[in-house]
């Protein structure tokens, strides 16, 4: 028995264990009910008397080198299972959170706030006609805007071009709908200039757009003054100064009080206090009729404003060509937090 017990330890000894399976398996093998180990406790009654007092001790040893052999190999596994799960190339990835884009967040700051007051979104395509973009919006033949210095004409065809401004998607929604119309439409658009600090090729607008019977400028300039509050703060002033556009007529442009000096005068304001956001007017008759709008029942407003102005003076930003650049360090600033 003696001899049976070292070949056991050997055994024992000399054990390892892939897996967990393998453990069980061999911690039942040895210390279950019908065990080895079991049964050498059980033929311990048939050892002479003289013998049991080595036999017990070996049997002893034998039992906690096998309990001892088990918990050894499973904190080994245990290990090498949390490495395992701890670089599991299928698990998801942690990436960083991303950043949203500085026109992003002021383009939906804007469109937030004018649906709170009944205006809906309303798209329309990047590459028009000279009908949709001009024609219908009171440009006369000879204006300035029709000239190749303004605008991206495609394959040089005068009647096909980039959209110079996105009032050519509201004369796509007067022509498919009637009054009563409020909507805003956001959008990229193009121009034939020289890319600076303060202008670009490629830049945002919203317009928005009214539509009904007995609307008026005091309508128009209530509507305004919400938006710059809600935009700029309960602080924000605002004044009308008298302007020209075709398709509106009376037309102003609409300024705030500069939120970065206070009012007081800088750079950014050219030390007037004001700074310009956006253009205004009531709807020219000639544009609804030409969107087949009846102009002897039916009023309306429009105004435009450059996304990339008001976030220039949301983010007291100085150089416009940083939101188009794709720099990392510009774009971290707003980082998402969801």
């Amino acid at each position: 028995m003696k001899d049976k017990i070292a070949g056991i330890l050997e055994e024992v000894k000399g054990f390892s264990a892939e897996n967990l399976d393998q453990l069980e398996a061999f911690r039942i093998k040895y210390l279950s009910k019908k065990g080895i180990v079991t049964g050498l406790f059980t033929e311990f009654k048939n050892v002479a008397p003289e013998q049991r007092k080595e036999m017990g001790q070996l049997m002893n040893r034998l039992k906690n080198t096998v309990q001892d052999k088990i918990v050894s190999l499973k904190e080994g596994l245990d290990k090498s299972q949390d490495k395992i799960n701890k670089h599991d190339l299928t698990l998801p990835a942690e990436a960083p959170l991303g950043s949203r884009h500085p026109l992003a967040i002021v383009r939906n700051d804007i469109i937030d706030i004018f649906s709170r007051i009944g205006f809906n979104v309303s798209e329309g395509p990047e590459i028009e006609d000279d009908f949709h973009n001009f024609s219908a919006l009171n440009f006369p033949a000879n204006h300035p805007a029709r000239d190749m210095q303004d605008t991206f004409f495609i394959n040089k065809n005068p009647d096909i071009a980039l959209r110079t401004h996105t009032s050519s998607v509201q004369v796509r929604v007067m022509e498919n709908s009637q009054p009563p119309i409020r909507t805003i439409s956001p959008g990229r658009v193009f121009r034939n200039e020289a890319i600076s600090a303060r202008a670009h090729c490629i830049f945002h607008q919203v317009e928005g757009l009214y539509v009904d019977t007995n609307v008026s400028f005091a309508d128009l300039k209530q509507t305004l003054f919400y938006f710059a509050k809600e935009l700029f703060g309960e602080d924000t002033k605002t004044r009308f100064r008298p302007s020209y556009f075709p398709f509106t007529e009376p037309s102003a442009e609409m300024d705030i009080s500069c939120n970065i000096c206070g009012g007081k005068g800088c750079n950014i304001c050219k030390y007037s206090g004001w700074v310009e956001i956006l253009g205004c007017g009531m709807v020219d008759p000639n544009v609804l009729d030409l969107c087949g709008i009846d102009s002897e029942k039916y009023t309306g407003f429009a105004f435009g404003m450059g996304v990339e102005r008001i976030a220039m003076l949301k983010y007291q930003i100085n150089d416009l060509r940083l939101f188009f650049e794709n720099d990392v360090r510009f774009i971290n600033q707003f980082k998402s937090t969801i």
